[in-house]
């Protein structure tokens, strides 16, 4: 804004306020503005061939009758399960293109007033006509923006107000060509998904064309315990053909509403023009915004007023009273105090709805996010609406927004940018400042994310023939532009690469210093590395850049809560397929937080996502079209493990959580038992019987180890007492009511297969690499399966253990029989040799899985009886040559085996 500050050039004169409380009267018996909502009897089309539509001659009597929000896009499917879904394949639009909207409306009297048309989004370009007069086009599908109707406004009669909406996918020469974002892992909905309204103001009044937003701004600019200083700037207009002399006059109210501050200035408004002004507050013993603590906030009124004394027009916002800071070594400041900021990355749609959400949608969303403790959200990857800004200054949660300059800012593999999409950048970063400058919430203006892939573009983005093209550049220009619209806040912007491990000839160029603070979106033992490898790469960041503030803007895993696993390093994850176990996404939240929350450099933290939400390059875990890393399903009924995890330890309200819920049908009777908890003390007791006490849990992570289930129904309940209230919860598992049901491991697995029978996922082993035959799933490509021969399971075949490695499956004493499968995946006869021992014998020799099955890809199954001491059974794999590998392996009681050979015919 500080462009606004230079451009004064008035006289202004500084005086205390007289009389408000007549001035306030006045305008509550005269309302200076008329809002009115356009929210009903729409008539809507998606086509995008129609033409004449602007006409009010034309014919729409059969098109759709809706409301407003509305978007014709419905994506992302859960696969059918036992869970009950909103969206069906019946319900799926993935249509972009062009939509038509019309609406019959009678407008109030004008009596001089100006009209405008206000939409708060509609996406992603919008042409508007009112009464077959063409208003306008606005390009962007986030932000506010306004349109004079005051000339075609008929204010005595019908109105017939026609916008043509069109989210087509960005390509050389489309009508949203230079449209931001170009790609992206979301997906952009179509229509008009914000509230519209029609505004009429008098024709002396705020600016109503300030890139939508308010045309008045408050900043605090210092604050103490006795004295705070607010310097507010306001653009004012008139649209009279005579200058006009007018009083800016501005209060602050506290929360019980008595005058905590004012000020005023007179100014000379010229004809048909307008000018800008600046005031400033002094706020004696201010009580400042501060977070979720105490969210206190002020409000803002901002008059002007006529000759007469008459208030002309009024605009009021709340106001938070703060100052932040970012530190390079203390992180986040609050006040001058250092504040953790952990919290969440958040899209705004959701199932049934997709971005055509209300209030109430946004309210409950905020609601779950408080409940777990979060108390800062980065707002991705685009301009959110303005409920939840207004939420946020409420329930004291620290914002992030940004841009939709999201992987790319070039298309048809062009090396430069072209000037319409410079400026698109341009545009929707001022609007989104201006629109969201007042809200004590918002901490920095994020400029870019992920622009830094380089050569390594994922499949979703269009490959450069010549090179990559540059960021900075306009990376830059942005930077400079929001610190010319707000001095007052940091920029910002997310990195996906710097610093990872990429293979030979890959180039990654170094975006962060680009601007003020550094982000990192870091998916380690997701789509690279070790969970492990986390807190080294941050410190390296850290280190290269150290007099940048540095975070951590995306982290975490998907998780489909219809899809289980008995041991989350069983197997590899399938971070582009189908193996994406619920209890893998807890364990990558576990260990990443271990390492967040041990970093007090790091600014803020933001987990990736809050909540499932909608894309269509994405075939994996128990979805289509859904990115499933939220911690909220996508229709906000389901709240995974993890969720529970981080309200544990950041939440200060009582919280008992045992995992697993979801997997009832168990496939082993020994398991480990997870609960989290922020109890002193928290008990377990499996059908009633006390497992014993968890005192002071790491991470607020209580675990009880190789717990034996009984056959049939086992509730498990954990307590603990909160200050004099004893808070519990329940679950139950099933084991087959048969106490000699077999047990079956699929070896090398995350997720167990089976097409006859169910195998479990790889447990009780030491050692090893859990491999796979087949050819994982990327970005485009399914995974490719291996021609697997002489099996019916072929996917647990496909799988298997690799090394040398032992298996200790804690079955009671007793005789079984073993039936172990083996698949050769590519090595010839004599290239791999290997003994089984089980408790101590070599049962199977020096086996030769090729030779013996006659080649690589054919199963071959070898069975032995053994024993089982108090301590269970071990079986290890021993290589001679090579290494061993194991893909199947089931253990039933021998009396199992004799029940079944006695009923054979």
């Amino acid at each position: 804004m500080k462009r606004l500050l230079l451009a004064t050039t008035m006289a202004i004169l500084v005086a205390p306020l007289v009389a408000p409380a007549i001035a306030r009267a006045e305008a509550a018996s005269d309302p200076v503005r008329v809002q009115t909502p356009l929210a009903q009897d729409w008539r809507f089309r998606q086509d995008d061939g129609l033409s004449g539509v602007e006409s009010p001659a034309f014919n729409d009597q059969d098109w759709a009758r809706v409301t407003v929000p509305h978007t014709w896009n419905r994506v992302g499917l859960y696969l059918p399960g036992p869970v009950e879904r909103l969206n069906g394949p019946e319900t799926i639009n993935k249509t972009q293109g062009v939509g038509w909207y019309r609406l019959s409306f009678t407008a109030p009297k004008l009596d001089g007033r100006r009209s405008y048309l206000q939409f708060d989004a509609a996406s992603r370009n919008a042409k508007v006509w009112l009464n077959g007069v063409y208003l306008g086009e606005h390009q962007g599908g986030f932000s506010r923006f306004r349109l004079d109707a005051t000339d075609a406004l008929r204010a005595d009669g019908q109105n017939l107000l026609v916008v043509r909406a069109d989210n087509t996918k960005p390509a050389p020469g489309s009508a949203t060509a230079d449209n931001l974002p170009l790609t992206g892992d979301f997906f952009v909905h179509g229509g008009l998904y914000r509230p519209v309204s029609l505004v009429l103001t008098s024709p002396v009044h705020f600016d109503m064309l300030d890139f939508g937003g308010p045309g008045v701004y408050a900043t605090t600019t210092d604050l103490a315990a006795a004295k705070a200083g607010i310097q507010v700037r306001a653009r004012l207009r008139n649209d009279l053909a005579k200058a006009r002399p007018v009083r800016l006059e501005t209060r602050l109210y506290d929360a019980a509403g008595h005058v905590a501050a004012q000020a005023s200035a007179s100014v000379a408004l010229p004809a048909k023009g307008g000018s800008e002004a600046a005031l400033s507050l002094s706020l004696a013993d201010p009580h400042p915004w501060n977070g979720t603590a105490d969210p206190y906030l002020y409000r803002l009124e901002t008059d002007l007023v006529g000759a007469d004394g008459k208030v002309l027009d009024r605009v009021s916002t709340p106001f938070g009273v703060r100052q932040m800071g970012f530190d390079p070594g203390r992180g986040f400041l609050l006040n001058g105090k250092p504040y953790r900021l952990h919290g969440v990355g958040y899209h705004q749609d959701r199932e049934g709805k997709g971005w055509a959400i209300d209030a109430a949608d946004v309210e409950e969303d905020m609601a779950i996010l408080w409940e777990m403790g979060a108390n800062t959200i980065r707002l991705t990857h685009y301009q959110h609406g303005q409920v939840i800004h207004d939420l946020a200054d409420k329930y004291g949660f620290v914002l992030w927004d940004e841009i939709p300059l999201v992987s790319a800012w070039t298309t048809g593999g062009a090396l430069e940018p072209t000037p319409g999409l410079v400026e698109n950048a341009r545009q929707q970063l001022k609007e989104l400042i201006r629109q969201n400058a007042n809200h004590a919430s918002v901490a920095t203006w994020g400029i870019a994310n992920e622009v830094d892939f380089g050569n390594s573009f994922p499949a979703f983005l269009t490959g450069y023939k010549n090179g990559a093209p540059d960021p900075m550049p306009l990376l830059k220009a942005l930077n400079t532009l929001a610190h010319e619209e707000d001095p007052s806040r940091p920029t910002a912007l997310a990195t996906c690469c710097e610093g990872r491990v990429f293979a030979a000839g890959v180039d990654v160029p170094t975006t962060a210093e680009a601007a003020d603070l550094g982000g990192a979106n870091r998916y380690f033992g997701w789509y690279f590395g070790a969970p492990d490898d986390l807190g080294p790469h941050l410190d390296a960041l850290h280190a290269k850049r150290p007099r940048q503030p540095l975070s951590v803007t995306e982290y975490g895993a998907g998780g489909g809560v219809t899809i289980h696993t008995d041991d989350v390093l069983g197997g590899p994850i399938d971070s582009r397929g189908r193996v994406q176990p619920e209890e893998y996404e807890s364990h990558i939240h576990e260990t990443a937080w271990a390492t967040l929350s041990q970093k007090p450099y790091l600014w803020g933290t933001w987990l990736w996502n809050a909540f499932d939400f909608a894309t269509t390059i994405r075939h994996e875990g128990d979805a289509d079209d859904i990115n499933t890393k939220g911690l909220v399903t996508y229709d906000r009924k389901i709240r995974k493990d993890a969720w529970y995890f981080y309200k544990a330890n950041w939440a200060t309200t009582p919280t008992v959580h045992i995992n697993g819920r979801r997997y009832v049908d168990r496939s082993y009777p020994v398991t480990d038992v997870r609960v989290y908890s922020n109890g002193a003390a928290t008990e377990l007791t499996l059908n009633g019987r006390s497992l014993g006490e968890r005192a002071d849990c790491p991470q607020r992570v209580c675990v009880w180890p190789a717990v034996r289930l009984e056959p049939g129904e086992n509730v498990l309940v954990a307590r603990a007492r909160f200050e004099g209230q004893t808070v519990e919860d329940r679950i139950i598992w099933r084991r087959p009511t048969d106490a000699n049901a077999p047990i079956r491991i699929d070896a090398g697995s995350l997720v167990g297969a089976g097409k006859t029978v169910k195998f479990g996922s790889d447990a009780f082993f030491k050692g090893g690499q859990a491999l796979s035959a087949n050819t994982p799933a990327d970005y485009g490509r399914p995974e490719v399966r291996a021609a697997i021969t002489g099996t019916e399971e072929i996917d647990a075949a496909s799988s298997y253990r690799q090394g040398r490695f032992t298996y200790a499956i804690p079955l009671t004493p007793g005789r079984y029989s073993v039936r172990l499968t083996f698949v050769e995946p590519k090595l010839a006869a004599g290239e791999r040799r290997f003994d089984v021992v089980t408790n101590g014998a070599r049962i199977l020799p020096d086996l030769d899985v090729a030779a013996e099955a006659g080649g690589p890809l054919k199963a071959l199954t070898r069975t032995f009886e053994t024993s089982a001491a108090d301590q269970g059974l071990t079986l290890a794999f021993n290589p001679s040559q090579g290494e061993a590998i194991v893909s199947t392996i089931e253990i039933t009681p021998l009396q199992a085996v004799k029940r079944q050979g006695s009923a054979a015919p």
